[in-house]
């Protein structure tokens, strides 16, 4: 079974941040969140259900950058 997220932009957000770290693992997720919702004009809803989604990716997320 797969999480799907709601929205097209949402999923685009999340297989855009899944290729960024794929090409540089080294990168903060925070930064590629906050870049995201600029970049798919995320909802305040969907920015927070990106960050719920992605928080257990990375253990350095919790603490901000």
């Amino acid at each position: 079974m797969s999480i799907q997220p709601q929205g097209e932009n949402l999923r685009r957000a999340v297989k855009w941040i899944s290729d960024q770290r794929r090409d540089d693992p080294e990168v903060s997720v925070n930064a590629l969140i906050d870049r995201a919702c600029l970049t798919f004009n995320l909802t305040p809803a969907e920015a927070a259900a990106l960050e719920e989604l992605l928080r257990g990716d990375d253990p350095d997320a919790a603490a901000g950058d």
